[in-house]
């Protein structure tokens, strides 16, 4: 198989803008990043105040005379079984990010794996026998590193069968890979009918 490092020439060759200033879009990056991270929580956290505990509103005990402190319900916070007091209710955690900040942290990570020479480009990336240990010799074939982001235009089910049981090993469509994939791998393949799809989502509009 016949394996390519993605340098800068060959990036710029495929219409792809690779950003060399330290600091340029860098907030994009941590804007996506957060927003990625913020839409995974459920929200689904809630706890019961007083009004929603179960409980009588009886006075537990009368107002004076018994030498303890007055007491109004059961279902007061400083209680055992009472309400929560400023409790988590179900949310929705998602931030907003606008398209052109989406892009531009994009553009901006997958820079930052071609400067350091870590975007790899083969023809293809098939495992046509569906065996994890098939998939696994063709990997070591294109890098030794297991931690790895394949990106293809499409894969078969053979493909995605064989992939499936190694944990360090995330199989995507180009259209569907965001910052923070292009980041958390150690190695990204790239296959070359992928590339103009990646090319496409990071163009910028003039």
């Amino acid at each position: 198989m016949a394996v390519k490092i993605l340098t800068v020439e060959i990036a710029q060759a495929a219409n792809i803008e690779i950003i060399q200033v330290a600091e340029k879009y860098r907030q994009a990056v941590f804007d996506h990043v957060i927003a990625i991270r913020a839409g995974r929580r459920s929200g689904s956290a809630c706890t019961k105040t007083r009004g929603e505990v179960a409980g009588s509103n009886a006075k537990p005990w009368r107002q004076k005379g018994t030498g303890r402190a007055r007491a109004g319900e059961k279902r007061s916070p400083i209680w055992r079984g009472g309400g929560v007091v400023f409790g988590p209710k179900p949310r929705d955690y998602s931030i907003k990010v606008n398209r052109k900040v989406i892009k531009a942290a994009l553009r901006r990570a997958f820079s930052e794996r071609v400067n350091h020479g870590d975007v790899l480009i083969v023809d293809s990336f098939v495992v046509p026998e569906g065996k994890t240990k098939h998939f696994i010799e063709l990997l070591k074939s294109v890098t030794p590193e297991t931690k790895t982001l394949v990106l293809a235009s499409r894969f078969d089910e053979a493909t995605l069968r064989a992939g499936r049981n190694i944990g360090s090993v995330r199989l995507m469509r180009a259209l569907d890979a965001n910052t923070e994939d292009l980041l958390r791998s150690r190695k990204i393949i790239i296959t070359a009918d992928a590339l103009p799809q990646l090319a496409a989502r990071m163009a910028i509009k003039k």
